[in-house]
């Protein structure tokens, strides 16, 4: 096992250095630059030609990505052009927001969807079955940011039971589990949306996973030997069963930093996602770089560790 671990970190190496390069020729092949995109009228030339010199911009691309990848093998990611701040602090400042919602969401996901899904599978075409996969498809459908702005108008305008949106009550200064409950309290409304598309989600996939496993032969000569439905289904066949569910769990790390962009910015939650966007906007091409070379390393972790935990529930897969 350690020596798969070791392997596969290894591998990432030269993965991570091809997309970075990936990520950096394409976005410079976007047209214009931090210049052109917060251009001031008052500016000369010869200022502007300093600036680009500065920033290594009338530089070609292979040199720009030799300046830019020295940086991040120290540890440095540059200066953002927006915020004025190494790249680091303004992701630090904003990655753990995003991180909590995510968490909190992916918490209550697996709390709904698993046992939904295989009630679902063990009471197949029954109510209980058709309902919830009418409203998992409705969950999966439905956009985001249309369902945000409808609880928006139903919660926060209409009945006043939750904020519009924000993190914490602007001037409440409040500390300790005074602070913690007042952020769940503004949480509630985005962490209902992100809930929804994921529960949706991973209940089809543990519905549909709890089908092929019951039909197998083992889990007949286990109910052939007379023992119980619950001791069936949730020792032998759950277990199999979340093995292909694992996956999506591996693909979910990145996500816990990576913020929902839409539902960020619709409840005006201070997480990675708005800033993001805000990068693309104004072309901070350091900013964009750090944040997708994170969550590039992200997908990669998920991935191992999906495939570590293969072989923990499945005794069949062996790690070489």
């Amino acid at each position: 096992m350690r020596q798969y671990i070791t392997r596969r970190l290894i591998q990432m190496i030269p993965i991570l250095i091809g997309v970075s390069i990936l990520l950096f020729c394409i976005l410079q092949m976007a047209p214009g630059d931090i210049l052109s995109a917060n251009i001031n009228p008052h500016m000369t030339a010869e200022i502007k030609e300093e600036l680009r010199h500065q920033m290594h911009l009338d530089q070609p691309t292979y040199v720009q990505y030799f300046y830019w990848i020295k940086g991040v093998l120290k540890g440095d990611f540059g200066d953002s052009y927006y915020f004025k701040q190494p790249v680091t602090t303004v992701i630090k400042s904003y990655i753990w927001n995003s991180f909590i919602l995510s968490l909190v969401s992916f918490i209550l996901s697996i709390i709904i969807s698993i046992p939904i899904g295989v009630v679902s599978a063990t009471r197949q075409y029954s109510k209980f079955d058709y309902f919830f996969t009418v409203l998992a498809l409705i969950g999966i459908s439905i956009p985001a940011f249309y369902f945000g702005l409808l609880l928006i108008k139903w919660f926060a305008v209409d009945l006043h039971l939750f904020p519009v949106s924000g993190m914490s009550t602007p001037g409440a200064n409040l500390k300790g589990i005074g602070a913690a409950g007042d952020m769940l309290y503004h949480m509630f409304l985005p962490c209902l949306v992100l809930t929804l598309g994921s529960v949706a989600e991973l209940m089809r996939y543990t519905r549909s996973s709890m089908l092929e496993v019951i039909k197998q032969d083992y889990i007949k000569t286990a109910r052939a030997k007379g023992l119980k439905e619950k001791v069936v289904i949730y020792k032998h066949a759950l277990k199999n069963a979340m093995i292909p569910v694992v996956t999506i769990f591996g693909m979910w790390l990145p996500s816990l930093f990576s913020g929902a962009i839409l539902t960020e910015s619709i409840f005006n939650w201070p997480g990675i996602g708005p800033i993001e966007l805000l990068a693309v906007n104004n072309r901070d091409y350091p900013l964009l770089m750090g944040i997708n070379l994170i969550l590039a390393l992200l997908t990669l972790l998920g991935n191992l560790i999906a495939d570590i935990t293969y072989a923990l529930i499945d005794p069949r897969i062996r790690l070489k």
